[in-house]
């Protein structure tokens, strides 16, 4: 009697292994097992010297300070005291937070002068309590990003004592035999731009070697990784602020040393104004009325800088940042977002891939899902991200039934597991525009319910309408049960007359008139997560299909 589900299961699990294994690229499965194996040998000669700048560097962009005493800080929402030396490895800690603790971020964030004795002790302490090759601070990514930093410190008017400078040359020695090429992505891209950074600010034949190799990692992954439409190709707008920011350090550090930028790759450093042009482009029109980005895939408030914090660094840079969302509809059609306005409304909807085939780990299920803000304020939102990791909250988080869209049979729209894995993954199709008679409308399907029996598809219409939204999802093909769910902020209040209409009321005060057809609406409690290490409580619409087809309309807007 144990064996069907024993083997039931065991079924799917090679299942999710195949499904995720076989979109990989050769290098990612070859070079997964380089980087076990593989320790780089690091030769503990002087350091190079310092490069003379010839250019002007401008100031950063700059977080928030994350530095609250000589040894305190914090990170995504929750506080430590750094005491002794396990502390930086710290097993009961969260390993995100112990990688912010080796980013160094402090050093660039805002009121950093008045932190200069604090980061001076705590650049030595790292230094001597994080042993070459040992602990979270010399994996490459922490690493590369701590290295960028340390840099940018001393271009803002700090020096590095000759202990510091060597730390800083052993730990980019490392990195340059330690490229993450089994991750690619957001990964490699951050370890190109901290070899070139290095390669920039250092001076001699190794540093030189450096920035070759940091700027033919760059070069061939911002056309990669930047899509058409200036989006990143993760689909994350968290993660495009990230990438874009670092677009931005590039432009910085290559006017700060204009010399140095070898012939062959002038084209392609002169080329990042005009991808940084776009991609921030991009970023405002995935942002809310509120200057906030958007929840889709992998994305929270507080991880990357504040777009109008990206903007002004762009703008100290002579880069504009284009001209402000327009009214009607504007469709990122390389990336697969829609935004519309229309008088009090805005909308983000998300008709896009998950993300590139090869590396989905920030991917949620969440396709044709959406987010709505009336007169400036959210309403209908997608349940955001407060953790990493592969436990069952970052499951529930990835999974259809925290967004703003439609679940079938009790199924993931893509295949979600393991914290940072997709298996079968869902493709838009068939996706329709058109506008006129005062209205826009917007049709798309995917095929992500496929692999279920009846092979169901799922397909929903937004109609912008004068005074209203309304949304028709329908299922084509057989399944047992389905439901929308439309999540809404926790500063929006939601009331039932029945099962089938009720009131909507915004944080300013607006009433809106919701009414379902098709199916049975009510109010379940759900979880809104806007920051890493954040939970509040909100409300959520979940509408019960009971044929097909389901309507919500909302009028009053």
């Amino acid at each position: 009697m144990n064996r069907l589900p024993f083997h039931s299961s065991l079924l799917s699990h090679f299942s999710l292994y195949f499904y995720t294994l076989r979109y990989l690229r050769p290098v990612q499965i070859y070079g997964r097992v380089w980087f076990r194996l593989h320790k780089p040998k690091v030769v503990d000669r002087p350091a190079p010297q310092s490069r003379r700048r010839a250019g002007k560097w401008v100031q950063p962009a700059q977080k928030s300070a994350s530095l609250l005493g000589p040894n305190r800080f914090r990170f995504l929402n929750e506080e430590h005291g750094v005491g002794c030396a396990s502390d930086w490895n710290h097993g009961e800690w969260d390993k995100l937070w112990l990688y912010n603790l080796h980013y160094f971020d402090d050093l660039t964030a805002e009121g950093a002068d008045a932190r200069t004795e604090w980061h001076k002790a705590l650049v030595d302490r790292w230094i001597q309590e994080n042993p070459i090759g040992q602990g979270n601070g010399w994996e490459p990514y922490p690493l590369s990003l701590r290295v960028v930093n340390w840099i940018k410190w001393v271009l803002a008017g700090n020096s590095l004592t000759d202990q510091q400078r060597q730390s800083l040359a052993m730990q980019v020695r490392w990195l340059a035999g330690r490229v993450e090429w089994h991750l690619l992505g957001n990964h490699l891209y951050t370890n190109g731009k901290a070899l070139m950074v290095a390669g920039l600010f250092f001076s001699g034949p190794e540093a030189d070697a450096w920035l070759a190799k940091g700027l033919a990692i760059l070069s061939r992954e911002t056309s990669e990784q930047i899509l058409a439409d200036g989006g990143h190709f993760e689909r994350s707008p968290m993660y495009h602020a990230l990438a874009l920011e670092d677009v931005l350090d590039l432009i910085n550090m290559a006017r700060a040393y204009p010399e140095q930028i070898p012939e062959e790759r002038r084209d392609f450093v002169e080329s990042l104004p005009d991808v940084a042009g776009s991609m921030l482009s991009w970023l405002r029109t995935v942002c809310h009325p509120d200057g906030e980005i958007s929840f889709f895939n992998d994305a929270a408030l507080g991880i990357a800088c504040k777009p109008f914090v990206i903007d002004a660094y762009a703008e100290r840079l002579g880069i504009p940042s284009g001209p402000a969302p327009r009214q009607g509809m504007t469709h990122l059609a390389s990336s697969g977002y829609v935004r519309v306005e229309r008088g009090p409304l805005t909308a983000i909807l998300d008709v896009a891939p998950i993300g590139p085939d090869y590396l989905p780990g920030h991917a949620h299920a969440d396709t044709l899902s959406f987010e709505l803000s009336l007169y400036g304020e959210r309403v209908i939102v997608n349940s955001g991200t407060s953790c990493y990791g592969d436990g069952p909250e970052r499951q529930r988080q990835r999974g259809t039934g925290a967004h703003s869209t439609v679940m079938v049979d009790g199924e993931d729209s893509s295949e979600v597991w393991g914290g940072f894995r997709v298996a079968r993954r869902a493709r838009p199709v068939g996706l329709e525009v058109a506008q006129g008679n005062g209205a826009i409308r917007l049709k798309c399907g995917h095929d992500g319910y496929r692999r279920l029996p009846g092979k169901p598809m799922h397909w929903r219409e937004w109609r912008f309408e004068e005074n209203g939204l309304v949304i028709i999802d329908r299922i084509q093909g057989r399944f047992s049960r389905a439901a929308a769910r439309f999540h809404f902020h926790p500063d929006v209040r939601i009331e039932e007359n029945g099962s089938d209409q009720g009131w909507i009321r915004t944080p300013g005060g607006r009433v809106i008139r919701w009414q379902v057809t098709g199916g049975r609406g009510w109010l379940v409690p759900s979880t809104y997560h806007p920051k890493f290490g954040a939970s509040l409580e909100n409300q959520c619409l979940e509408v019960s299909f009971a044929g097909p087809e389901t309507t919500l309309l909302m009028v009053g807007m």
